[in-house]
């Protein structure tokens, strides 16, 4: 993965994912998406011992939302680590970063040996795709590879939680219900 872009399933939608150190993979996955460079791109890790590489610091309301529904859908934001490039936190210093459910996504973060980067396989503005064939028709010939994973459930999506201040915060209403977490 030299710096491709690859469409692979996740438990909600399609994702599309680079290496999130590679600049240039980067900067190409944001142009591909048409994504503003003002919104951080979010990260999978196919462990919970990934979350070094891509988090200076685990506070402890992390770590209980982490044992509570991880793996799962929930992306968790953090202080990034200083390692990452500046596109992939669009600046913030902060990191979304998420364990997902679906076993195939942590299996092919694992396979890489690293955290992927996981934002929707459509172009932004558009409906996010629940099968290889939509994302097909979104990127057709754009992308180095597609990994079919057959219909996706296309649920909400993962919800997003802020956890660098001292409260968490609700940022994106998800899969898990914002009452279930606080």
């Amino acid at each position: 993965m030299a710096g491709g872009i690859i469409a692979y399933p996740t438990e909600t939608f399609y994702g599309l994912c680079v290496n999130p150190f590679n600049a240039d993979a980067v900067q190409a996955l944001y142009r591909l998406k048409g994504r503003p460079s003002s919104s951080p791109m979010p990260l999978i890790i196919g462990g919970i011992s990934m979350i070094r590489f891509v988090a200076k610091e685990l506070p402890p309301q992390a770590v209980k939302l982490m044992k509570r529904f991880w793996p799962g859908p929930l992306t968790i934001v953090l202080k990034a680590a200083d390692s990452l490039p500046a596109s992939v936190t669009a600046g913030t210093g902060t990191i979304g970063v998420r364990l997902p459910g679906c076993p195939s996504a942590r299996r092919f973060s694992n396979a890489l040996g690293f955290p992927i980067t996981s934002t929707s396989a459509n172009p932004s503005g558009e409906k996010p795709p629940v099968t290889a064939e939509e994302v097909a028709g979104y990127f057709n010939g754009s992308i180095s590879l597609l990994i079919d994973g057959g219909r996706l459930k296309g649920t909400a999506g993962s919800t997003i939680i802020d956890a660098t201040g001292d409260t968490l915060k609700l940022i994106r209403e998800g899969e898990i219900p914002s009452s279930e977490i606080f």
